[in-house]
């Protein structure tokens, strides 16, 4: 599907994620990457074969600090 020199990561590779966006959608939360991996704002992926890859966002995240 990649046209891109180098060719994007497959949807199969561990760095999927790194592949260039063909559509982005921040309003939608949603990007469809080159290499077909649908990639969602909450981390969460839907790759071309209909598998789902749960949110995976760091761990303490949520937590939000200030400046002193």
């Amino acid at each position: 599907m990649c046209q891109h020199q180098p060719l994007c990561p497959t949807a199969e590779s561990a760095d999927r994620e790194g592949a260039r966006h063909v559509a982005h959608h921040p309003e939608q939360g949603w990007s469809l990457l080159c290499n077909g991996v649908l990639l969602f704002e909450d981390t969460g992926e839907l790759l071309p074969d209909g598998q789902i890859i749960a949110p995976h966002r760091p761990m303490g995240t949520d937590t939000v600090m200030t400046a002193a």
